[in-house]
């Protein structure tokens, strides 16, 4: 392929993925929904962490949790109440339980009642040029240093497992665009 076959291909791809058409059946459209950087940190980290399957079962998965959380996912977690978390028990997307589901809030309530957003949790203490890897390393060891079920290891990827990373850099990518946070955009493979 010739280098101006390939730009025009990859122009193409791009007008067709940057449009609103395409947003509206892309799980992507879940954080859309959202203007508070905290609501759409949330709303991304959740389609990304469910981003396997057909993108019509990931949108409606996204949408049960963001509508079991009232459409306010920050508040929600800064102030749900013991009895609240029951609404999340059928809450299912292929091999992420409710067991998994209900640790993911556990951990990002703790996080949000101290920090204002989900950018300090990539951050390397002491190595403020870490790479995407030291960064994507210390992000899965901070996210699981609580009590945790073994099982919802799984759902957080690292590449110190070989991992490319591929639904945290979704994530990455997407708060990037959709809030225009300064989150390093990572540009290669784990």
């Amino acid at each position: 392929m010739t280098d101006a076959a390939l730009k025009g291909l990859l122009d193409r791809k791009a007008a067709e993925y940057n449009d609103e058409r395409f947003i509206a059946s892309d799980p992507v459209s879940v954080p859309h929904r959202f203007s508070k950087r905290q609501d759409i940190e949330i709303a991304a980290f959740f389609a990304a962490t469910l981003a396997w399957g057909n993108r019509r079962a990931i949108i409606q998965s996204a949408t049960a949790i963001m509508q079991a959380m009232d459409n306010a996912p920050h508040d929600f977690l800064l102030h749900h109440r013991e009895e609240d978390l029951r609404r999340f028990l059928s809450i299912v997307h292929r091999t992420f339980q409710a067991t998994d589901l209900l640790y993911f809030i556990h951990r990002l309530s703790l996080h949000y009642r101290e920090e204002d957003s989900l950018e300090s949790a990539f951050a390397v203490p002491g190595q403020p040029a870490a790479s995407v890897r030291e960064q994507l390393e210390h992000f899965h060891r901070w996210f699981f240093e609580p009590e945790h079920p073994e099982r919802t290891r799984k759902h957080v990827s690292t590449p110190a497992r070989g991992s490319a990373c591929k639904r945290l850099n979704i994530f990455i990518r997407v708060i990037k665009e959709v809030s225009k946070t300064s989150l390093e955009l990572p540009s290669q493979k784990c």
